[in-house]
């Protein structure tokens, strides 16, 4: 097992949790893969991405799942929707079609919220992944 899938296990794990909600709380504006950040959430590329454009809008305060939201984070939630249409449009994601998806209960492999925009739109010129998509 590699160090990198070591990580990701930890992060994963019940007893990191703690640690991993408050890491996002108080990331650094320069950690590498930062994408956007406002005052209450930061979208980061995924380690692990499991579509063609997969990026996490994660909240900045520490909050274990949608569950745990409260009527006060409403102004968190706009945030989070705000970001996430910055993103499509500078993307460009709305003509390909896009994903904003969040995960609970045994779905939810991290112990913070976060939200996934993901997208598959069409391969660019050139993109190895377009030759794997004509041939199937």
């Amino acid at each position: 097992m590699g160090v990198r899938d070591w990580l990701m296990r930890l992060v994963r794990s019940r007893a990191a949790a703690p640690v991993v909600r408050q890491a996002f709380a108080h990331l650094p504006d320069r950690t590498p893969g930062v994408l956007a950040r406002t005052d209450l959430a930061v979208a980061v590329r995924h380690p692990r991405p499991s579509h063609r454009t997969h990026i996490l809008i994660v909240p900045r305060r520490p909050i274990a799942s949608l569950l745990a939201l409260r009527p006060e984070d409403d102004a968190l939630l706009a945030d989070v929707f705000r970001l996430a249409a910055q993103l499509v449009r500078e993307s460009s994601l709305d003509r390909a079609g896009y994903r904003l998806v969040v995960n609970g209960g045994p779905y939810q492999e991290v112990g913070q919220l976060h939200f996934h925009l993901v997208s598959d739109g069409p391969p660019e010129p050139g993109d190895p992944s377009a030759d794997a998509q004509r041939e199937a």
